[in-house]
């Protein structure tokens, strides 16, 4: 407690609460089963035979051991269907796909953005610069629980029988590796990441913190070309990841703009959704938008509209509001992709033949058991941008009002605590033992805070600005190529 003080019981409490509170109150849960989102039924066999115009056929035993296995039931494929709908409840979740991941991941990121406000406001007050920011770690354990999540989504395509999905994954990792390398060649001129300056800032503060640990002759054995290898390896890796997303967010969205069709004001709002990447991509551009703002032609002279200062506080509050008018559109997400039931009838009863009633059901029934997993494919993008947002907010020194940021640099190194003094003589045994207690907290404090000084003065905030703010828009540049794929596949190529 002495060595972050009041954040990490702040950070010890909201785990606990999660651990406790999980099983009794889970906002995973509520947002799925809270009554707004209906499912629809698979129909019994009887119910297909009474629209088929014929009766439920009945084998004996003595059938059954003659034929072997009972012949399936079949109906015609344009009968007048149509499916029963029932709100989804929280017995419905336990035969979801993924559940307990979902629930997991979901009830982390709310009480992740809980801590978060909390440091926000404690910093507001406090000034804890000396501090570690619990907060900004757990945005960075939201990123990478999300990243996990998403490469078991993906590991699940790779184990499909059929391949195809894991064709899909693999052509859009090679894409996003020509992109990314693309992109990493761009001069800071036209995109302001500061990569280059905070991975310069890295090496140097490593080879100084090498020299201070005694080795003299070291240096990084790593190029820049090296460096750019690696995160376009990377790069590409989470382009794998966000294929099927993008892909499952263009569907939904489309189905969700057609079942609102009479309501324009939703509609313009899941527009706006959906073209959020897109903004995003463009904020980090600098000739469009921190140049045009700062000198923003008006006639023949120019106006400074927004300065640098603000430019970078109103960036972090732009994203920020993106990504709630993207959480607060999810029920028509979810309810556009639950609706897949009675347009798959729909467009059934347009084909000729007969099918097996089995068939009918496992399909009405399997749209609704991965509820979750679109549900993740939906959200953990969304999670992805803003805890990275965050992470470079509160990592990078940045500040939510304009006027009040500070200079990225190093963090001077922590001042160890010292011992008090003890007086000899007049102890016993047991004020021995609390004494000896009392050193080794003390040291071990001086030993994690020596280890977090050292880590600070390593990762500077000129380093974490560069990596969160490509990282942010490089999330986004894959939604946006995997979406617009993804609107041109449904909306022409499955059209034809």
């Amino acid at each position: 407690m002495a060595l972050m003080g009041i954040q990490l019981v702040v950070s010890l409490l909201a785990a606990s609460i999660m651990q406790r509170m999980a099983p009794h109150c889970s906002f995973a849960r509520w947002l799925i089963c809270n009554g707004s989102l209906f499912r629809f039924k698979h129909p019994s066999e009887g119910e297909l035979c009474a629209l088929a115009g014929k009766q439920m056929p009945k084998q004996t035993r003595r059938d059954r051991r003659q034929n072997g296995e009972s012949k399936p039931l079949t109906v015609p494929k344009d009968i007048d269907l149509h499916l029963e709908k029932t709100p989804v409840n929280a017995i419905d979740a336990l035969v979801l796909r993924f559940f307990l991941e979902y629930q997991w991941l979901i009830d982390f990121a709310v009480y992740a953005t809980g801590v978060f406000l909390f440091t926000e406001c404690y910093y507001s007050v406090v000034d804890a610069s000396k501090e570690v920011n619990i907060g900004a770690i757990w945005c960075v354990l939201t990123v990478l629980f999300s990243l996990k999540t998403l490469h078991t989504l993906m590991s699940h395509y790779f184990r499909s029988e059929e391949g195809g999905e894991r064709s899909v994954c693999l052509a859009f990792g090679f894409l996003s590796l020509l992109v990314a390398m693309l992109v990493l060649v761009v001069r800071e001129d036209y995109l302001e990441f500061g990569l280059e300056s905070g991975f310069s800032n890295l090496f140097d503060n490593l080879e100084v913190f090498a020299k201070q640990q005694g080795y003299a002759d070291w240096s990084i054995p790593v190029t820049k070309l090296t460096v750019k290898l690696v995160l376009a390896a990377i790069c590409s890796y989470i382009g794998a990841l966000l294929a099927f997303p993008g892909l499952r967010m263009a569907q939904t969205h489309l189905d969700a703009v057609q079942m609102n069709s009479d309501r324009p004001l939703i509609q313009i709002l899941l527009h706006m959704s959906f073209l959020s990447p897109v903004i995003v991509l463009v904020l980090w551009v600098k000739p469009i938008a921190r140049d045009f703002l700062a000198n923003a032609p008006m006639g023949k002279n120019s106006v400074t509209l927004v300065s640098s200062e603000t430019f970078d506080s109103m960036r972090l509050w732009i994203i920020v509001a993106l990504c709630v008018l993207r959480l607060a559109l999810t029920r028509y997400h979810l309810q556009a992709y639950l609706n897949l039931a009675q347009k798959w009838v729909e467009q059934m009863k347009k084909e000729a033949g007969r099918i097996a009633a089995i068939d009918i059901q496992r399909k009405v029934t399997r749209i609704f058991c991965y509820l979750t997993v679109i549900t993740l494919q939906y959200l953990v993008p969304v999670f992805l941008i803003l805890f990275s947002t965050l992470a470079l907010k509160a990592l990078g020194d940045f500040s939510w009002v304009a006027g009040a940021e500070q200079t990225p640099a190093v963090t001077p190194a922590l001042v160890m605590p010292t011992a008090a003094p003890v007086l000899p003589g007049g102890l016993d045994e047991d004020d021995e033992g609390m004494e000896d207690m009392e050193e080794d907290i003390q040291a071990t404090v001086a030993h994690l805070t020596e280890a977090f000084a050292a880590l600070r003065s390593v990762l500077t905030p000129l380093f974490f600005r560069g990596f969160f703010a490509f990282l942010t828009w490089w999330v986004a540049a894959c939604q946006v190529i995997s979406s617009l794929f993804g609107i041109y596949f449904h909306q022409y190529l499955m059209q034809n």
